[in-house]
């Protein structure tokens, strides 16, 4: 396994954690928002194992919570560099390495699709399902499956590499808390889901199992309204 992204400890913790669980990881230290940083991690990957079977474009993450028309220039191009453009590129870096072979990519996307705070990251989400659906059609006659995994609030640790380097405003507090309130009544369990959950769904997508699905959308945060909610 390659895990590859711009921060090293993190995902050097994560690699030896791997090998002492016996799995066999190798690090690609790479800007996966460029495509020399893309083909950086695809190249790793092929020198330490041969061929590329499976890819899963994870990186991303909205930065800033508030209404759209306080996002700065400078941090709308923030969030479409660290959300739209690493599964595009690693797509792009990719491909020559499966047309032999096959394969599969699972991207991450986002139920963020329809949401609040957030308009940057959701429409670079929202290019992410058209990547999904779209080169899903062109790489069918290469037998590589192209399929997104959309999840929504999940509960998750603290993160190794922060977001954002500063400590929130007030007003961005409040932002805040208004989106957390919003994104605690969208789906239909009364909970968060956990990282497990969401890691089986992306691993059901790149195993065999799902050898004949491709260009789907599973939306694993799904909105609704339950009916004890109903008055």
């Amino acid at each position: 396994m390659v895990l590859a992204d711009k921060a090293e400890k993190p995902i050097t913790d994560a690699a030896q954690k791997m090998k002492a669980e016996g799995i066999e990881a190798v690090i690609a230290v790479a800007d996966l928002s460029t495509l020399a940083g893309a083909e950086l991690a695809m190249k790793t990957g092929v020198d330490a194992f041969g061929q590329l079977d499976v890819l899963v474009n994870n990186v991303g993450g909205t930065i800033w919570k508030k209404p759209f028309w306080h996002y700065a220039e400078e941090e709308i191009r923030a969030e479409v560099d660290r959300s739209f453009w690493p599964p595009m590129w690693c797509c792009r870096a990719v491909i020559p390495h499966m047309q032999e072979n096959g394969g599969a990519i699972v991207n991450v996307g986002s139920n963020a699709t329809m949401g609040i705070f957030r308009i940057p990251y959701s429409a670079s989400k929202g290019g992410v399902v058209g990547l999904t659906t779209s080169l899903a059609i062109e790489l069918a006659d290469f037998n590589i499956r192209v399929n997104c995994v959309a999840p929504g609030n999940t509960a998750v640790k603290e993160r190794p590499t922060p977001r954002l380097d500063r400590e929130l405003t007030e007003q961005e507090k409040a932002w805040n808390q208004q989106f957390y309130d919003y994104v605690s009544r969208e789906g239909l369990f009364k909970r968060s889901a956990s990282v497990d959950e969401q890691a089986a769904a992306i691993a059901f997508l790149a195993s065999p199992d799902a050898s004949y699905i491709t260009g789907e959308i599973i939306d694993t945060g799904k909105r609704g309204m339950r009916i004890s909610e109903v008055s």
